[in-house]
């Protein structure tokens, strides 16, 4: 007879899989959980680090942000002194700067003008904020996380959405170069919405400000009449522009539900165009990809046939059985180069080292774009994209390590110890060096984007206390393991090489196959370009998947096919040259970073020049080590399967 008790596993399950709606109804990313609010309660409305958006001739004038309570601001303080909030390390990073306020939210409770403080500006204020108004700067507001946006419609796609950030001021439509207006009074339009209709689970949904700019004569505020001219602060040495702060709140209901509320705020301009540019690229890039395969396979499928064939045919003709058979020729081709195609490369150890951080690159990138096609990258948790980053690469230092010692002893390296040294201490030290670089004219400019010297400190002790030893460790593992043997032997005596015809040459080599990989990945960069100098956020982690993957297949087909054409050429440097050729593509990034400065950014001062180009080379840096890294390990793959297939005496 059967046990009662056999049966407990099933219930056990059957169980689980009924409470899994449950689980999964109450299961929140970390940070990002809803806050629900009684009528009455306070509202907290926190000031964020004023950036730069485009200005009103669409171009990006400045890439300095600063705080809001810069004291050339004279923004109303709250009672006490503002207060940091606490923030992610990727938000730090980021330029965020969050801060208390002193404006009052009571949760559906209307203000109509309530009045804030009373500031001076004196000439140099005034100049400063003038200024920041005309290089079209924006205030930033978090309401229960929620930026506080501007309501705009899109004739493109006949949709209203919303834009975080509003204005400062704002200039003079009819005239050029007229005043500058400066917003002094803030309609906030909350909307909320009731849990299950219940009146005491009310939760934020939106948040939209109304800026203007009103010059009041006297304490009698009326915030409501229009005719009240805008503030212009006067830039004289003997005046000073009394300006006086005013707020309205006004709490709506909303049909919105929590879990969508950031719907609004995710906009595409001109989605057609991103959709067809898309597409297309994936067309081009697959049909590429197809083609360079295919036609490969068959020159090797022929090659090894041949090459087989002709040693079988040398062998009957030592037992003096067979005779030469026509068509079939002496060896040519990326055979004759067997004894040297494994030969060591110039500078093993460099090598090495990029294969190694390249190899960390390329699995964090990997991790990242799946954590946030998952959702673990929301906009609501900020900063999670540059934490998850960090995070990622100290942990994966172990993959580099690994890598880099494997590289290395595969290449019949000796200098073991320089390479476990430099591997986790090279890139990231070129890395952290040209950010502290550019950090100091952030500091010199007094940038709220300037990283604070503790972040430093956190920083550098998470690269040496986690990151160095985790690489080390790999390093000891990858100089254990067995080095990877090829096929064939190398000669002694290295073979001369011929010379190359013109498009194998390293220059136009590298041009040609570097230019795909770009093209794959062009449309969406273009969208990162903006998100990252424009403040916008960047959503599309589906369509960066799909660019990534192109990227890769495009990188490894067209790096193949160079390599190829090389041994045929009986050239057999092949290492130095994969590596370079697929690393171009950040060639083409940067290049089409210097074109964006000239089309899309008028930074004038050459603090913001610096910045922009510096923080461009810096990822390019990483790019080059990334796409590299792929060249090397597909042409790698390539080389040992070739040379493994044939018959060698």
């Amino acid at each position: 007879m059967m046990k009662p008790r056999s049966f407990a596993p099933s219930w056990a399950l059957y169980s689980a899989l009924l409470a899994l709606p449950q689980l999964s109804a109450a299961f929140y990313l970390p940070g990002v959980a809803p806050t629900s609010y009684k009528p009455g309660d306070k509202v907290p409305l926190y000031v964020n680090s004023i950036k730069p958006v485009a200005a009103q001739d669409a171009l990006l004038h400045s890439v300095m942000s600063y705080d809001y309570y810069n004291e050339q601001f004279r923004f109303c303080q709250p009672e006490g002194g503002p207060a940091y909030v606490s923030e992610s390390l990727g938000s730090i990073l980021f330029g965020d700067r969050i801060m208390t306020s002193p404006f009052e939210l009571n949760m559906m409770k209307n203000e109509t003008c309530k009045k804030l403080c009373t500031s001076k500006y004196d000439m140099q204020s005034a100049h400063f904020v003038n200024k920041r108004i005309m290089q079209g700067y924006a205030l930033n507001w978090l309401v229960d996380g929620l930026p506080a946006g501007q309501h705009l419609y899109d004739d493109l796609t006949q949709t209203e959405f919303y834009s975080p950030g509003f204005a400062m001021g704002t200039i003079s439509t009819t005239d050029p170069d007229g005043p500058t207006f400066f917003n002094n009074h803030y309609d906030i339009l909350v909307e909320y919405h009731k849990v299950n209709g219940k009146e005491d689970q009310l939760r934020v949904v939106g948040v939209i400000v109304q800026p203007a700019s009103k010059a009041y004569k006297s304490d009698n505020l009326d915030c409501n009449d229009n005719q009240i001219p805008p503030v212009v602060l006067v830039e004289d040495a003997n005046t000073e522009t009394e300006v006086t702060f005013t707020y309205g709140v006004y709490w709506t209901e909303s049909p919105t539900a929590w879990a969508t509320r950031w719907d609004k705020y995710l906009h595409v301009f001109d989605p057609k165009i991103h959709w067809f540019s898309l597409v297309n690229s994936a067309v081009v890039v697959i049909f590429l990809t197809v083609t360079v395969t295919s036609v490969l396979f068959r020159a090797l499928k022929k090659d090894i046939a041949r090459y087989n064939r002709l040693d079988q045919i040398n062998l009957d003709d030592l037992s003096g059985t067979s005779a030469l058979e026509d068509g079939v020729q002496e060896d040519s081709g990326w055979k004759l180069v067997h004894g040297d195609v494994f030969r060591t490369p110039s500078h093993p150890l460099l090598l090495s080292v990029f294969l190694g951080n390249g190899a960390q690159l390329f699995v964090m990138t990997g991790f990242t774009i799946c954590f946030a096609l998952l959702g673990f990258l929301s906009p609501s948790n900020r900063g999670s994209l540059g934490t998850i980053m960090i995070i990622l690469y100290t942990l994966l230092s172990f993959v580099g390590g690994y890598v880099s010692a494997r590289v290395y002893k595969s290449l019949n390296g000796e200098k073991w110890k320089l390479n476990i040294a430099l591997t986790p201490l090279l890139v990231p030290g070129i890395v952290f060096t040209t950010f502290f670089f550019l950090n100091l004219f952030l500091w010199a400019n007094g940038s709220a984007g300037a990283v604070p010297f503790t972040t430093m400190l956190v920083i550098i002790s998470i690269w040496f206390i986690i990151s160095i030893p985790l690489s080390v460790s790999g390093s000891w593992l990858g100089f254990r393991a067995p080095a990877v043997e090829p096929p064939v032997r190398t000669n002694q005596i290295p073979r001369q090489i011929p010379p190359a015809t013109t498009y194998l040459k390293p220059i136009p080599s590298m041009l040609l196959v570097g230019i795909l990989p770009f093209g794959a990945i062009f449309v969406e960069l273009y969208f990162i370009m903006s998100s990252i100098w424009f403040s916008k956020i960047y959503y599309m982690f589906g369509f960066l998947f799909l660019c990534y993957g192109l990227m890769i297949i495009t990188c490894a087909a067209v790096t193949v096919l160079m390599v190829y054409f090389l041994l045929c050429a009986e050239n057999y440097h092949w290492q130095w040259r994969s590596f370079l050729a697929a690393g171009m593509s950040a060639g083409y990034i940067f290049a089409n970073a210097l074109i964006y400065l000239i089309s899309k950014l008028s930074l004038g001062g050459v603090s913001g020049t610096v910045l922009y180009i510096g923080y461009s080379a810096l990822l390019s840096f990483l790019f080059f080590i990334l796409t590299g890294s792929i060249g090397f390990f597909s042409s790698w793959w390539f080389v040992q399967k070739i040379y493994g297939s044939i018959k060698i005496d």
